[in-house]
């Protein structure tokens, strides 16, 4: 609300306008006297009181307390609503545009939740465009507005945070964000289930590449649980995508391959096409470890052509890493090479996890070829990259790599040493980032 003076100005003035005297104003629920302290900014009127005197005054409780037109609001929310159309169906870079703007102007008037929709939108645009800082650096503003609300309305912007750190290769920060906020709402009796949902559904990715594997599958249960008191189908279909990773890791492909399906259907309803995209990759992935070479890689082509039409650099680049594995293994090395060193020119930006894959790629390429010198660099390099991200079954999988190169070579005791090194990684299984898994938060059943 504005001061009191301004508030009993602005009352002064409708009523004047509307040629009521204080009494007729005031009765029957308050008093002219009241009116007349309340028009002169002696008081600081309830939010009761307002909500009458607008009523009476033919004007909005927010017109009243704040001097703002209610349809403006109205009008703002509105344009968000289809900035985030244009996102899910358009460029990510157009609907930055659009969200920069309705963000100045939700600060011109001070709305505040309409400030974060704009800001949780920038940084769903930064992820797809790859501006992995930026992301962050609005999501943590999101999060600060939001810094007085309940927990839950803040998962949206600790999730974007976080993914923000996963694809930039920071696996164990991503998952200390996730955990720790998943066990706060538990221990706070905060335990929404849209929201447990939304962290769930987020923390089994890098679980995965971590290669706590148990975890995540003990994520996908909580969550699969969750599911039907969910009531947005766009994060239903987000769980269903990423349980799939967790069916796949265990082996059970038909039930991965339904999930995905169940996913795919709700994504097409609600014309998501970089969700859409993503459910083609996976498809093409579950394809790929099936041996369905050529339907993999038109699954993976589908899904790069989706996902460079939506300008979503980030994701394409992730997607070229496994198209050129389905073309290497389908003999076509070059083709594989070249899309990899195209990646490998744009540097870092795609993450470490993937850019170590992309090398990795490059040592199986170059071994197959015979050139074990070549192969024994990118392994190396694949490494450091894993290492800083924390992936520790790519990490146990290049070591292993490395030492057969290693041991082929007649390098025996650097090959035992890099074997050692998988080892290590393979030590903790489930290890994620200080100590044990988040607790499961009681959720009462509607």
């Amino acid at each position: 609300m504005d001061e009191p003076a301004e508030i009993g100005q602005r009352v002064q003035r409708l009523r004047n306008q509307r040629g009521l005297t204080q009494r007729q104003l005031a009765e029957p629920s308050y008093t002219p006297a009241y009116v007349s302290t309340l028009e002169s900014g002696k008081v600081r009127p309830s939010e009761t009181a307002l909500r009458f005197l607008a009523e009476r005054l033919g004007t909005s409780f927010e017109e009243l307390a704040t001097g703002r037109p209610a349809h403006l609001a109205t009008e703002l929310r509105l344009a968000l609503t289809d900035a985030q159309q244009q996102l899910a169906t358009g460029a990510a870079d157009e609907a930055a545009v659009r969200y920069r703007r309705l963000l100045t102007d939700a600060e011109h008037l001070d709305l505040v939740p309409e400030q974060t929709e704009a800001l949780l939108g920038l940084g769903d645009c930064a992820l797809e465009t790859g501006e992995l800082a930026n992301a962050g650096r609005h999501f943590e503003a999101a999060e600060r507005l939001l810094a007085g609300e309940p927990l839950p309305r803040r998962a949206r912007a600790i999730r974007g945070r976080a993914i923000s750190h996963l694809l930039a290769g920071e696996l164990r920060y991503a998952c200390y964000l996730l955990e720790s906020t998943i066990d706060e709402l538990g221990a706070s009796g905060l335990a929404d289930p849209e929201a447990l949902v939304l962290l769930y559904a987020a923390v089994i990715g890098p679980y995965i590449d971590m290669g706590a594997h148990a975890r995540a599958a003990h994520a996908a249960e909580l969550a699969l649980a969750l599911a039907p008191q969910v009531n947005d189908p766009a994060l239903v279909a987000g769980m269903h995508r990423q349980v799939a990773r967790t069916f796949l890791a265990e082996g059970r492909t038909a039930d991965a391959d339904a999930s995905l399906a169940k996913a795919q259907a709700i994504y097409r309803q609600l014309r998501l096409r970089t969700d859409l995209a993503h459910c083609h990759w996976m498809r093409g992935y579950i394809q790929a470890q099936n041996g369905e070479l050529a339907l993999a890689e038109e699954e993976l082509r589908t899904a790069r052509d989706m996902l460079t039409a939506k300008g979503a650099v980030l994701y394409t680049a992730q997607v070229e890493v496994e198209l050129a594995d389905v073309l290497r293994r389908l003999g076509r090395h070059d083709e594989a090479a070249g899309l990899l060193a195209a990646l490998l020119e744009l540097g870092d930006q795609h993450g470490a996890v993937h850019a170590g894959g992309a090398h990795r790629l490059l040592g199986l390429i170059a071994e197959e070829r015979g050139e074990a010198e070549s192969a024994e660099e990118h392994y190396v390099v694949a490494l450091a990259l894993l290492e800083r991200s924390g992936a520790s079954g790519d990490l146990a999988d290049l070591c292993r790599l490395l030492g057969d190169l290693l041991r082929r070579s007649g390098r025996t005791e650097a090959a035992l040493d890099a074997y050692r090194t998988g080892l290590g990684h393979r030590a903790a299984p489930g290890t994620t980032t200080l100590g044990p898994a988040p607790a499961a938060p009681s959720i009462p059943q509607r």
